[in-house]
C-alpha cells in the first residue's frame, strides 16, 4: 500500500510539472506588449519604405537635374556658336564684298582698255587708209581720233589750185577730200559746252563738187552726220 502511495505521488508531481510547463508556454502576452511590438514592426517597415522612397526620389531627381543643367548649357553653347558663326560670316562677306568691289573696278578698267583695243582690232577701217563713206569716216574718227589721211583742209586744197566753184579738187588733188576745217555751229543746232569745238568733213566726195553731205565732229567724242547741209543732224557716236 505504501508503494502505491509513493507511485501515485510521483505521477501527480510529474503531471503537475508538465501542466506547469505547458501553462507557461501557452500563457498569452499582455495586449500592451503585443501592441508595442506591432507598432515597432510597423515603424520599422515605414522607415524602410521611406528610405527606399528617398533613394528612388533621389535617383529620379538626379537625372532631371543633370538634364536641366545640360539643357541650360546647350542653348548657351548654341547661341555662342551661332553668334560666332554669324560674325565670321559677316566678316567673310565684308572681305568678299571689298574684294568683289576692287575686282569689279579692275575689271571695268580692263574692259574699257580691252574695248578700245578690240574696237581697233575689229575695225573695218585701218589707220592710214583712205575713206569717204559716212560709216567708215565716222568709225575712223571714233577709233583713231582724227580724219583719214585722204582729207585735206580748204587752205591746203586752195594751195594746190582748188577752186570750189569749179569743182576741180580731183584734178588738183587726186584722191583727196575736203575736211578738217572749223565748224562754227552758228545756228546752234548742236550742243555747246565750255571747251568744245567742232570740225567738219565732206562725205561721199568724188573729187568734184562738194555736195550737201557732211560729218561734224567735236574734240570730246561727239560725231554727227548731216545730209542736208547742216539743216538736221544724226548723232552717230558719243553722248550729248
Amino acid at each position: 500500500m505504501k508503494t502505491n502511495w509513493r507511485y501515485w505521488l510521483g505521477v501527480f508531481l510529474l503531471a503537475a510539472g508538465l501542466f506547469a510547463g505547458c501553462g507557461k508556454e501557452s500563457i498569452p502576452q499582455p495586449r500592451e506588449a503585443q501592441g508595442a511590438e506591432s507598432q515597432e514592426a510597423e515603424n520599422a517597415q515605414e522607415t524602410e519604405r521611406d528610405q527606399e522612397t528617398g533613394i528612388i526620389q533621389e535617383t529620379e531627381s538626379a537625372p532631371e537635374t543633370e538634364s536641366a543643367q545640360e539643357t541650360e548649357v546647350i542653348p548657351e553653347t548654341e547661341d555662342a556658336l551661332g553668334t560666332e558663326a554669324i560674325q565670321e560670316t559677316e566678316e567673310e562677306q565684308g572681305t568678299k564684298g571689298v574684294q568683289n568691289t576692287e575686282g569689279i573696278q579692275e575689271s571695268e578698267k580692263l574692259q574699257v582698255g580691252t574695248a578700245q583695243e578690240d574696237a581697233s582690232d575689229k575695225a573695218q577701217v585701218l589707220e592710214g587708209g583712205a575713206y569717204t563713206s559716212k560709216e567708215e569716216v565716222a568709225e575712223y574718227i571714233a577709233i583713231y581720233g582724227h580724219l583719214p589721211d585722204n582729207f585735206i583742209t580748204k587752205k591746203e586744197a586752195k594751195a594746190l589750185g582748188w577752186v570750189s566753184s569749179e569743182g576741180n579738187l580731183g584734178v588738183v588733188a587726186p584722191g583727196k577730200s575736203i575736211g578738217g576745217d572749223y565748224f562754227g555751229n552758228y545756228e546752234g543746232n548742236l550742243p555747246e559746252k565750255e571747251g568744245r569745238e567742232y570740225h567738219e568733213c565732206d562725205i561721199d566726195s568724188d573729187g568734184g563738187y562738194r555736195g550737201a553731205k557732211r560729218i561734224v565732229y567735236s574734240n570730246d567724242g561727239l560725231i554727227y552726220y548731216t545730209e542736208d547741209h547742216y539743216e538736221t543732224f544724226e548723232l552717230l557716236y558719243g553722248e550729248e
